[in-house]
Order: C-alpha cells, then sequence, then structure tokens
C-alpha cells in the first residue's frame, strides 16, 4: 500500500457550496461555460463525473473575481493564468494598461489604516490579485472611508456588494451573445455595450433612491444633481 495520502476531489454541487459565499451568482452552467473556454480543466472521473482540487477551486475564485471586479474578458483572464502554478494566476497583472497598487499605497491614497482595509477584505468589498491591488479597490475604499464618517461600517454595505454582483451578472448575461462571436471587435464592442449599460443602471439608482427619500418625506433639494453626479463618478471610475 502506499504511504502517499489520498488527494481530496469535489464534485461540482461542492464547489458551488464552496464559492457561493463570494459569488452568488456562480451556477453549474457558469462553470461548465468556463471549462468549455479552456480556463478550467477538472479531472474526470471513470463514470465521467468532474473533479476538482483545491487549485482548481482557487483558479475559478481567481476568475469570477476577475470578472466581477475588473470587468475582464476571458480572453484577458486566460493570458493571465499560469499553467502549474498552485494559485493558478500571476501574482501581478500584465501590461494591458491596467492600474495597480501595493497595501501600502492603497491605505495612503484612500486614507484608511490597515484595519479598516482588514475589514473591508473580510466583508468581501475589496479583493486583491496575488499582492496587487486595482484601480477599483481605491474607488470602493475611498467611498467606504466617507461612509464610515456617517456610521456606515464594511458590514453594512454587504447589500450593496451583492445588488452589484446581481446587476453583473446580468449584464454579463445580455453582452453574451456578442462575446459568443469570438472575435476581437466584438470582444470590443461587448466591452463597451456593457460599459454603456452600467452608466445607465447607476442613473437609474440614482432615480429610485431619490423617490425611496422623497417617499420617507425627505426634501428634494438637490435632488436634480443626483443622477448627474453618478454619471461623473461612473466616468471617472472607468477612466
Amino acid at each position: 500500500m502506499s504511504a502517499q495520502p489520498a488527494r481530496a476531489y469535489f464534485g461540482i454541487g461542492e464547489v458551488l457550496a464552496r464559492l457561493r459565499g463570494e459569488f452568488p451568482d456562480v451556477s453549474v452552467s457558469k462553470i461548465r461555460f468556463l471549462e468549455s473556454e479552456g480556463l478550467i480543466e477538472p479531472a474526470r472521473s471513470p463514470s465521467g463525473y468532474r473533479r476538482f482540487d483545491d487549485a482548481d477551486v482557487e483558479r475559478l475564485r481567481y476568475i469570477l473575481t476577475a470578472q466581477r471586479d475588473q470587468y475582464l474578458p476571458l480572453r484577458v483572464i486566460k493570458e493571465r493564468l499560469l499553467p502549474g502554478s498552485a494559485a493558478g494566476f500571476a501574482d501581478e497583472p500584465s501590461g494591458d494598461g491596467s492600474r495597480t497598487m501595493s497595501r501600502r499605497q492603497l491605505l495612503a491614497a484612500a486614507g484608511i489604516n490597515d484595519g479598516q482595509l482588514a475589514e473591508m477584505e473580510a466583508f468581501g468589498l475589496i479583493r486583491r490579485v496575488g499582492r496587487a491591488y486595482g484601480r477599483d479597490a481605491l474607488q470602493v475604499a475611498s467611498a467606504a472611508a466617507v461612509l464610515g464618517k456617517y456610521g456606515v461600517e464594511a458590514r453594512h454595505l454587504r447589500a450593496v456588494r451583492a445588488a452589484a454582483e446581481r446587476e453583473s451578472s446580468l449584464i454579463e448575461q445580455l453582452v453574451a451573445p456578442m462575446l459568443r462571436q469570438r472575435s476581437q471587435q466584438a470582444r470590443n464592442q461587448a466591452g463597451q455595450t456593457a460599459r454603456e449599460i452600467a452608466a445607465v443602471v447607476l442613473r437609474l439608482h440614482a432615480a429610485l433612491i431619490d423617490a425611496a427619500l422623497a417617499e420617507a418625506g425627505f426634501p428634494e433639494e438637490g435632488a436634480a444633481q443626483t443622477g448627474s453626479q453618478a454619471r461623473d463618478e461612473y466616468r471617472g471610475a472607468s477612466a
């Protein structure tokens, strides 16, 4: 008998259970699609069932995070994945124009301390790729820091994060037909369309919040500016 311990494998249902805390919209069809695109290659049992190990789960976590937080197309994510790596991805983003910063740089730029950042990470508001933080991390950290002055804690923002994930999933579904065309022109068009839809969603958010505040009896002074401010903030974040 071999002294080597048996390798731990997970079924696709177990993988979903491990990921859904961070990615509520992940599904069996999503994982199968990523496999068909060559981003993951789970082992197979003699009867043909997929068998995932810890490295496969971490690889999936990286792919889903890159899609959700950085809006990266699968082609770019696939290029960043490193074959044979235990984690399955590079510590630093490739040279495609992405701006990253270290933990120390993020703390200084956002004006927060290490404890605050750790709390934001614990509640899934901020995620890093390897050792680097993206531009989105600065936007989130800065906004959360301002809200903190009003007594809003990171745990209170989980609902905001969940709503953003659901809306991102909707946008992804809307542009999926473009991505399936596989041409670079179609992918570029999908990215542009996704951003345009996101801008409209932000305006819708502003209108719905204004309406809710009005129903609650708050004065409507300055409400007309909310939509314009949301557009400006979105353009700044995506520039």
